[in-house]
């Protein structure tokens, strides 16, 4: 067995003759594993909260979009969508056509986006398992729309009696002063409201959904034109020879994006949290870790007779400064290994049963991951290994003299 090895384990197991290092020893274990077992709550609660974030938006966004690389819509012809068809890796494809509208409804009005789509939407996306009121119904001029806009709107479902009403400006060129003002400079369609989703705050206040037919009128586009295609692909697909199939057969008028760069913000902004609470984490075990160099140079001080003997046996100053950084590390590890352990049966009783809540029927959302396993036992070591280097270079001949 490796020398400093074996006397360093002798070290951790046994306790010291001076009972004032025996309670340092112990404070510092306890702030090690107290540090760690933070470290791993703190990353499995933003791990959980970022998976709970994304589920939102996963939901209206498809595996690859394409929108118009010039301007707002696009055409899309049938031979073009005969290509799309040929395509292997394409399980299913939707078309929207998307723009901003005015909506009124008992003398109450707000801004929102119409979004026209076809019946292959419910497939490519799982909005229709977002409905909060009602049912996805969009034929005879029927429209979901958002809690949000339900609640702005007082708008109720299934209500033919006082219709909602969507207001889109008539596309033109000039001021409308140099339009016809006998007529409306926007096109006015009464619509019921069939059901009512609910997400998250600023989706519940941002879509009407109606048929792509219904928006194709009212913003006075041909059946040809769209604003997006939503591609739903097999899992097996290979993304980038999708992508090159798609592109060779809608060309360079549309660009392609997968559901991360659709939401390229929220991405960034979640990682940019995680990453900050991970460093100031860390800095607090850099604090505590401080507690590991006194430790080591009080059971250096305590150790020094033995240390003494062991260099006049033939020991060399690198061999006895290894002793004790081999015990540094043993105790950090240890402790490390031991905070997780607890650390991951919070967790575990978390996800088993939810006894923190965010709101009384819904528990805050954790997620256990290998990936925030093995970063917290990285940055343990590490630290361990810094702070037992500081502490064992202590050892010295003058100490020993």
């Amino acid at each position: 067995m490796n020398f400093p090895f074996y006397i360093a384990k002798r070290y951790v197991r046994s306790k010291s003759s001076q009972n004032a290092v025996n309670i340092i020893n112990f404070i510092t274990f306890l702030v090690i594993v107290i540090g760690s077992a933070a470290l791993f709550i703190v990353l499995s609660g933003f791990s959980g909260l970022k998976t709970f974030s994304l589920s939102f938006s996963n939901l209206f966004d498809p595996d690859l979009k394409a929108t118009a690389q010039n301007g707002k819509f696009f055409s899309l012809g049938p031979e073009e969508e005969r290509k799309l068809l040929e395509i292997a890796g394409i399980a299913s494809y939707s078309k929207e056509l998307e723009e901003q509208v005015y909506l009124t409804h008992q003398q109450k009005s707000c801004v929102a986006y119409i979004k026209g789509v076809d019946t292959a939407y419910r497939i490519v996306t799982q909005v229709d398992s977002a409905i909060y009121w009602g049912n996805w119904a969009l034929k005879n001029q029927q429209t979901v729309v958002g809690l949000g806009i339900a609640s702005l709107l007082g708008l109720t479902i299934n209500d033919y009696q006082d219709p909602m009403r969507i207001l889109a400006p008539k596309p033109g060129k000039g001021s409308l002063s140099q339009q016809n003002l006998g007529a409306k400079p926007y096109n006015d369609m009464p619509v019921v409201v069939s059901g009512v989703y609910a997400l998250e705050e600023n989706l519940d206040k941002k879509y009407v959904f109606t048929e792509l037919a219904l928006a194709q009128v009212i913003l006075e586009k041909d059946n040809t034109q769209i604003s997006g295609i939503n591609f739903d692909l097999d899992p097996l697909a290979d993304v980038a020879e999708v992508r090159n199939q798609i592109t060779a057969a809608l060309g360079d008028k549309v660009v392609l994006r997968n559901r991360r760069q659709l939401n390229n913000a929220l991405y960034r902004m979640l990682n940019t949290e995680n990453l900050a609470t991970y460093l100031i984490f860390t800095l607090v075990l850099i604090i505590a870790l401080f507690n590991v160099v006194g430790a080591i140079i009080m059971m250096i001080l305590d150790k020094q007779q033995n240390s003494k003997t062991l260099y006049n046996l033939g020991a060399t100053i690198r061999e006895l400064r290894r002793i004790y950084f081999v015990q540094g590390i043993l105790v950090t590890s240890f402790g490390g290994i031991i905070g997780l352990f607890l650390a991951s049966v919070l967790i575990w009783s978390q996800l088993t049963f939810g006894w923190l809540k965010i709101t009384p029927s819904l528990a805050y959302p954790v997620e256990y991951k290998l990936m925030n396993v093995l970063i917290v036992l990285a940055t343990i070591v590490v630290l361990g290994m810094i702070a037992s280097k500081i502490a064992s270079s202590r050892v010295t001949k003058k100490l020993l003299a």
